[in-house]
């Protein structure tokens, strides 16, 4: 029962923290692309990181046989699907990047079957078809211009993504701490990074870099989305099977949501909600089949 409250409320804090990410990306990627956004971000997370760990005197020691895991972790969910999440950001709005990316859960079921061989059953199956019709409704609805639906498309790609990487944590084993999970899974993420931004670091107009909105969103999606998100988010997942743990992106959507319309301005349309309701229910019924 300890380990279920804990489980919940690491989770529910990490995807409260990534709503108002949705809002950070919006505002710090019209000076800084996603690429080297991404890149920035996990530099600060590093620092953030290694502190910590030197603090609490941490065992940075993983098995050779443990790496693969951890790379796979590094390369699908720290590159892969945070660049695609901040260039859907960049083409969309907030609230799509919180409504799509919560999908998630129904592609975990997926995924945890595949590679856990949790049950996949009939009303699993019925969760993943409704969450997909709503993300598609979320894309495809009328009077989107295409720079929204090519947002929508790099959205889906992240949930997709973040899914695996979900399920690929239920794998490392729990004689590793998060922190040393987390950082190693960074670290491959940023040498996978590095060869495509260095080259294009110079483009960035410096000047604007200095602005307290600009750097203190960098402080914000390294240090509290990345580092501590990751930390937080990991942490739940190992203390709860990976259907349960999707519940929890519930708190994502509502938190972007809401600070896109309060920060951004961001209208909230009938059609947006109506794939969102899809969304939730298919969700729904994949954490209720799963308890």
């Amino acid at each position: 029962m300890k380990n279920t409250l804990l489980g919940s409320i690491y989770l529910a804090l990490a995807a409260s923290i990534w709503g108002g990410m949705y809002v950070v990306v919006k505002v710090v990627v019209s000076v800084v692309p996603p690429l080297e956004l991404v890149w920035i971000r996990y530099l600060v997370a590093m620092a953030a990181l290694i502190t910590v760990g030197l603090i609490t005197r941490q065992n940075w020691r993983i098995h050779k046989r443990d790496f693969l895991i951890i790379i796979a972790i590094g390369v699908i969910g720290n590159t892969i699907s945070i660049v695609t999440q901040e260039m859907g950001t960049m083409h969309s709005s907030a609230q799509m990047g919180a409504i799509i990316t919560s999908s998630t859960p129904a592609f975990m079921v997926i995924f945890a079957r595949l590679l856990l061989k949790e049950r996949l059953t009939l009303k699993k199956g019925l969760s993943i078809g409704l969450a997909t019709i709503g993300v598609l409704f979320i894309v495809g609805v009328g009077g989107m211009n295409l720079s929204m639906k090519l947002g929508g498309i790099w959205l889906l790609i992240a949930a997709l993504t973040w899914a695996l990487m979900s399920v690929l944590v239920k794998l490392v084993p729990n004689q590793y701490s998060q922190i040393t999970v987390t950082t190693y899974s960074i670290l491959v993420a940023l040498i996978v990074l590095t060869p495509f931004v260095l080259p294009r670091l110079h483009e960035i107009d410096a000047s604007q870099l200095a602005h307290p909105t600009i750097w203190g969103g960098f402080l914000y999606l390294g240090i509290a989305s990345t580092a501590g998100g990751f930390l937080l988010w990991n942490r739940g997942l190992q203390l709860l099977n990976a259907s349960s743990g999707g519940l929890f992106f519930f708190f994502q959507p509502v938190v972007g949501t809401l600070l896109g319309w309060l920060v951004l301005g961001e209208n909230i349309g009938v059609t947006f909600w109506f794939g969102s309701t899809l969304i939730f229910i298919g969700v729904l019924l994949a954490i209720k089949e799963d308890r």
